[in-house]
This record gives structure tokens, sequence and C-alpha cells, in this order.
């Protein structure tokens, strides 16, 4: 693995600040004081960046329609390209009904119907989704006109002499960092005890834009970079086969793998005169029979030919926000002889060692499941005090159920991070657990809140879930004629394992929009609020304007 990846995936490589040692033994050494203080708040954009922009602190806009490039979205939504649909192909002001929708440059994902953990209920149902657009009916109480509170209800029959209970499951598109806003249930007017399951991240990965030679760009062959969904398609490739939510009801992927871990505590160094201030530790291992895995580092290097390695890390002054949780998880053969040594800044160059640099190092042995655990509790404790990344809410964080978010760490490291074999992907190749467990928490994925229904036999029930939907839109800062639009879809059957005989979506308290593009049928000029809908229609959408 390549030791100047960590900062090629962060963008912040300078090839003079890469000393090449001998071609025929390429040692690649970073120099990351500018660097790694860059990639700290890089990283705090990509885990606070969701929390910003689901504030609505940013963009104004819109929805995402039909025929979206699978993943063209960048990392975490912060460099997202051009809308992929064609232009031309969009429906145009005043024209209701059309089979087009926009791609937006962030996509909230769509309203998806209600299904049960049982294959086959016997049930029939109905449902009526309406889209509330009061203004102020966004999470802040503010007046802007941004997002819609949703009510999705449900009847469901029972045709059968006998009574069905079931085990509902609501699916609904989001992360760890916005259940502050998660859908709230009653069945016939009651407030049912539920459970919260998560699946796994819902989006892949995509490489880095290079230049084509000429005056556009590509993207590279790696997977260095977060492609979250930007689709409906996206989430009916995900649900459909029901591989997704059969894993998000498993059991947690085990890790009771040994390791030696090497943790480093009770700092000092002389940042009187060197703010920058900075240890590394260095050693040689066999790289194919030893696996480094890094928590609290901030830089490294290493000869891919001799296995020479090198992490360090910039020590902690007390004032700036550097984690004082610094460990080295070592799997397989342990790391032997190391050695410690104080550097003017993170470039750790010969020539500027410095004395009175120092920490106490504890080596210990056990498994792989109790550092993670160890770990996500600090991230999760960190991230809810005074050292949160910026756009952070403590009370979101709050909200995030640490058995589900320990499971989702470990499902990433297994299934994307250097325990994935050849499903390695290079954004996680270097061994960097602080961004397995950051970005845990801001992946997109689909959630599910379960409850236990009986409908009785001949009877029915009712099921009622509301939430505060955001829209999907274009950037405010983007030259793109669709930045002030509003957009919000709608999935009919996707995943669903009920039998739809009928459905209805409606609109109430629709003065402060107007209707740009939809499908569903809706006239405000005639006061058509309500439609009904083909169920064996997959997709319907909804674009709105805030009217001035």
């Amino acid at each position: 693995m390549s030791g100047e990846r960590l900062f090629r995936i962060l963008g912040l490589v300078d090839d003079d600040l890469i000393v090449e040692a001998g071609a025929s033994a390429p040692v690649r050494r970073r120099t990351p004081r500018r660097r790694v203080l860059a990639a700290a708040a890089c990283l705090a954009v990509a885990c606070g960046a969701g929390f910003a922009l689901r504030a609505g602190l940013g963009p104004m806009g819109g929805a995402s329609g039909d025929g979206a490039a699978s993943g063209s979205g960048a990392d975490s939504g912060i460099m997202a390209g051009s809308p992929s649909g064609d232009p031309g192909d969009a429906a145009t002001d005043n024209e209701p009904l059309s089979a087009a929708g926009t791609a937006f440059m962030s996509y909230a994902g769509p309203v998806f119907p209600l299904t049960t953990a049982e294959p086959d209920t016997g049930l029939t149902a109905e449902r009526k989704t309406t889209w509330d657009f009061t203004a102020g009916t966004y999470q802040d109480g503010s007046p802007r006109q941004w997002g819609a509170a949703v009510t999705d209800g449900y009847t469901l029959t029972n045709p059968t002499d006998e009574d069905i209970t079931v085990t509902a499951l609501y699916p609904f598109a989001g992360s760890f960092s916005e259940l502050a806003e998660q859908p709230t249930v009653t069945v016939d007017g009651q407030e049912p005890e539920t459970t919260l399951y998560a699946g796994a991240y819902a989006g892949g990965f995509q490489g880095v834009w290079q230049s084509d030679g000429g005056n556009g760009y590509q993207l590279d062959d790696t997977t260095l970079n977060l492609a979250q969904p930007n689709s409906w398609t996206d989430y009916k490739t995900l649900l459909e086969s029901g591989a997704y939510l059969a894993q998000a009801l498993g059991e947690t992927p085990p890790l009771d793998i040994p390791v030696t871990v090497y943790e480093f505590s009770g700092f000092q160094a002389p940042h009187e005169q060197y703010r920058a201030a900075t240890q590394a530790i260095e050693f040689t291992i066999d790289q194919t029979a030893t696996t480094v895995l890094t928590y609290g580092f901030n830089g490294g290097s290493w000869d891919e030919e001799t296995g020479w390695r090198q992490y360090c890390y910039f020590v902690p002054d007390g004032i700036h926000s550097l984690s004082e949780k610094k460990l080295l998880a070592v799997l397989g053969e342990d790391i032997g002889h190391y050695t410690l040594q104080g550097y003017q800044d993170g470039g750790c160059r010969a020539g500027d060692e410095i004395d009175g640099v120092s920490c106490t190092v504890t080596r210990a042995e056990t498994t792989l499941d109790a550092v993670l655990d160890e770990l996500c509790r600090d991230y999760l404790d960190a991230a809810s005090g005074a050292g949160r990344q910026p756009g952070m809410e403590e009370a979101e964080v709050e909200t995030v159920p640490y058995p589900l978010f320990r499971r989702a760490a470990a499902e990433l490291l297994v299934q994307c991070g250097v325990l994935a074999g050849g499903g390695m992907k290079d954004r996680y190749s270097d061994g960097r657990l602080d961004d397995i467990v950051c970005e845990t928490l801001i992946q997109e994925r689909v959630l599910y809140l379960a409850a236990a229904v009986t409908v009785p036999a001949g009877e029915s029930v009712d099921i009622t879930f509301g939430f505060w939907k955001e829209p999907s839109f274009d950037y405010g800062c983007s030259d793109s004629e669709n930045k002030d639009l509003q957009g919000y879809d709608l999935v009919t059957a996707l995943g669903s394992t009920l039998e739809f005989t009928a459905q209805t979506a409606a609109l109430a308290n629709t003065d402060g929009i107007e209707l740009v593009r939809q499908n569903l049928g809706f006239d405000l000029e005639n006061g058509v609020t309500e439609t009904a809908l083909d169920p064996e229609q997959e997709h319907y959408y909804l674009e709105i304007r805030p009217l001035p």
C-alpha cells in the first residue's frame, strides 16, 4: 500500500514534499506539518458536513429524478459534480406530468414503503403519503421554506379468520448523525415500543478527478472517494433483492481477532519553542505477516520493499483539538523493536530532531473487537463534548445508538477496510481506524424502525409514521439553474412485502410554494391536492420552489 495514500485521499499531497530515497527502494516520506493540519480540518469537514448540510446552512433547492448516474456524487457531498441528467429531458415549469425528473447534486433519498420482517404476511395495505409545506416546519422552527413534514399512513387489513402478528419495518434514508429526526410511529393512535436497525453504508466508492490531458477531467480507477447514493435507482439496486435488509437484521461481524496494542499517553513536548512538536515511532515489519492499524496518528511514511514504517502525531498541548487517544493495533506478528523520536514539526525530517518529547507506551494483548469498542466510545464521547466537529450539535450525537454505531463500524472495517481482502477500498488501505469510525457516523444508509403489530382476524389497523423530510437540492454556490428547487421522491413498492390495494399522495399548506416538476398529478391552481397513485409505477417525484 502507498505511504502517501492518506494525503492523496484528502487531495493534500505536494510532489515536492515526497522524498524519493533511491530508485530501487523508494521511500515515500510525507512532510505533513501543513498537510496534517489541513488533513485534520478536512476530516472535520468530512465528518461535520453531514450536520452542516442537513441543517440547511448552505444550499437551497431540489429533488432527484430518474436516470441519475450512480456514484456521481463526490466524497461526502462536498465536491459534488454537475447534475448527471440531461436538462433537455426534464419537464419545464408548469408541466405537472412528466416521466422525467431532475438529477440534483445532493440527494436526500426517497420516502420508502412500509415492509415487514415476515416474507408473506397475508395482509393487504392501503397507503396515503402527505407532504406538509407549512412555513417553519424546518427543524429549527425558522420561517424559511425548507423541507416538508411528511405523514406516511397505512391501513393494514387482515382478510383471514386468524389474528396476524408481524414485525412492521419502516425504512428511511439517513445517517447516524441525523437520528435526532428519526420517524415517530403510532398504531391506532398509540405509541408502540420500537426497535431501530441499521443497514450498512448505502453508497459506493469512486476515484479522484484527474486531468485528461486536455481541458477536461476524468475519474481515475482508484476507490479513494465516497460515492453516496444520488438517485432512487441506487436505492432500488440496494434493496430489491432483500439481502440488504437481511444483513441489517443479522448478526454483528465477529472481530475476535488477537491484536497487540501499543497505547501512547503522558505526552510531553517543548511547545513553547515548537508549536507543532511531533513525535514519531519507527519500526520494520514483514508486510506479509503484519498489519498495522492506527488511531489518533496524523501522518506516516513507509518503504514498500524493506517494510520500514514511521507513524507520527502532533504532541497534544491541551490547547488545540488533538486526540489524546493514540494507539497502534498490530495484527499478526508483533512489530518488535521500535524507536521514538521528537521533531520540530510534522515533517519529521532528518536534522529537525528535538529533545524533550516523551510519552508513556503501554503494550497489551487483546482483541480487535475490544479495540474497536473502545475507539467507538472514545469518538462519540469526544464528538458530544467540547471537541465535537464543526456543525455538529451535541444533542444529535447523543441520539446515536451505540450498539448500532459500533456494529456499523465493524461492518465497514470488514467489508471495505483492511479485513476485506480483495474487497478493500483504497480509502481505508492505510489502516486508519479514525476514518472507519468517523465515516461510520456520517455515511448514508437505510435505517429501519421496527414495531410489533397485531391485526385481528377480519379487521384493520392504522399505522402512521411522521417525520421531517429534507429535500434533494443543488448547492447554493453552484451556477445551476435548479439551485432554488427542492425535490422529493416516493417509491411505491420497493423492498416491501405488503400487497398494496391503493396508494394516495397529498399536499398540505401549499401557500408558500409553487409546483415546478412532478409526475403525481397535483394541480394547485385548480385545487387538486390529492391524487391516486398506481402501485405498479415504481417511482414518483415532486419538485417545488418557495415563493418569494
